[in-house]
């Protein structure tokens, strides 16, 4: 079955689409990608969802308007996606949405929104699509998150040791997949490129978006005191399974910790906070025992965030997706491609030690597209690992083996 998977993170600039190819071989769900596109936000659309997010108020008007301009903006790169990377005969969209809410309280998540509304994108696409993937684990007493946990514990299932999934979108989310007979543990360890985009954003007054390239933190130094009263952020020491977002980490939350540190040079402000992403996802993994980091998300694309990361990591092995078949610019993309045909074949698509969940539960919603809609059987066991084969621009290349169990 082709599927496509669309994807918007928290840092909200651009919207990912990645196909692929799924079929169930012996018990392993086969994932051969067919490629990614992928659209930033109109200025526009972007500059609206920045000022209805955390922590600026909004009214339901603009709600509506987000979905319905999110919900269109979905359906042009599905459409693109469909017609660029599967020649049109995709079967599935999988949409995530964009997230503009978690709500969480006192280490509990009580709801969750994402906005883009899938009716567009069935109607410009003509094909079902799931979406609204997270309400019902959250409903099932879990944090409806990490869900790319279940992905990544089916495709790192086999690896040698303590193998762990990382992605650093404007979050920092870890799996990681113990060795013998204990549970699997996933959950965010707190900002990935949200507070450096939020302190880039302010100190350059809107001029940049982000640190690209690392160019900032690369010419600065870290501060440790300011560093020291970063880390004493209570979340840090809650438990897993655990949640965060821009609702607590955002510009307001860094101009209270700034407090007191005035005439620190805007470079060595980036810096500081790139170790503090670079800390926290250490400190995360070590009492965990993770033996390799596997990396994904715009994260990876800041050489100082990923040498700071080497460094706190202190031999810990850290490799990009790509090593394993996965781009990590599209590797939540083509997850949440898998957890909607988990889905549309009536599979569970979270891992309770994962979220919390009470159980596993058949995650999302589903709209149909323009035929009616007809439902494959669901297989006799649900798919125990994850297999990427090489694509078609990949066949012949000298991929790393891939382990099947």
């Amino acid at each position: 079955m082709r599927v496509v998977g669309l994807m918007s993170g928290t840092s909200y600039d651009a919207i990912d689409a990645a196909a692929a190819d799924l079929v169930i071989e012996d018990g392993t769900l086969v994932l051969t990608p067919l490629g990614m596109v992928s659209e930033p936000y109109s200025d526009e659309l972007r500059s609206a969802l920045a000022g209805a997010l955390p922590p600026a108020t909004t009214t339901l008007a603009q709600v509506c308007r987000l979905d319905t301009l999110i919900g269109r903006a979905f359906a042009d790169v599905a459409v693109r996606a469909d017609r660029e990377l599967c020649q049109g005969r995709a079967e599935l969209i999988a949409s995530h949405g964009q997230t503009v809410f978690h709500w969480t309280e006192n280490g509990r998540v009580h709801g969750t929104l994402q906005l883009g509304q899938p009716a567009w994108i069935a109607e410009a696409c003509g094909r079902p699509v799931v979406s609204d993937f997270r309400p019902r684990d959250i409903a099932a007493n879990g944090q409806g998150a990490p869900l790319v946990s279940l992905v990544d514990l089916m495709w790192l299932r086999g690896r040698p040791g303590a193998p762990a999934a990382l992605n650093i979108g404007g979050i920092a989310n870890l799996t990681v997949l113990p060795a013998g007979e204990g549970d699997p543990v996933a959950f965010d360890t707190g900002p990935g490129n949200a507070l450096i985009d939020a302190a880039v954003h302010e100190l350059t007054a809107g001029r940049l978006a982000y640190d690209a390239g690392g160019a900032l933190a690369a010419g600065g130094r870290v501060h440790e005191p300011l560093l020291l009263r970063l880390l004493e952020e209570p979340y840090y020491r809650m438990p897993a399974p655990r949640t965060t977002g821009k609702e607590l980490f955002h510009r307001d939350y860094l101009r209270s910790a700034f407090a007191g540190f005035g005439g620190l040079a805007d470079r060595d402000v980036i810096a500081t906070l790139t170790r503090l992403t670079a800390r926290t996802v250490a400190d995360a993994a070590r009492p965990l025992g993770a033996t390799e980091l596997i990396a994904s998300g715009g994260g990876t694309r800041n050489p100082v965030l990923m040498e700071m990361l080497r460094d706190e990591l202190a031999g810990v092995p850290l490799r990009t997706s790509d090593a394993l078949g996965l781009p990590a610019a599209a590797k939540e993309a083509y997850a949440f491609a898998v957890l909607g045909w988990l889905t549309l074949h009536g599979l569970p698509g979270n891992e309770p030690s994962c979220t919390g969940a009470r159980g596993a539960r058949v995650l999302g919603s589903i709209t149909p597209g323009r035929q009616p809609l007809r439902l494959p059987p669901v297989p006799a066991r649900a798919p125990g690992a994850l297999v990427v084969a090489p694509g078609p621009d990949d066949r012949g290349s000298a991929l790393p083996a891939v382990v099947r169990v």
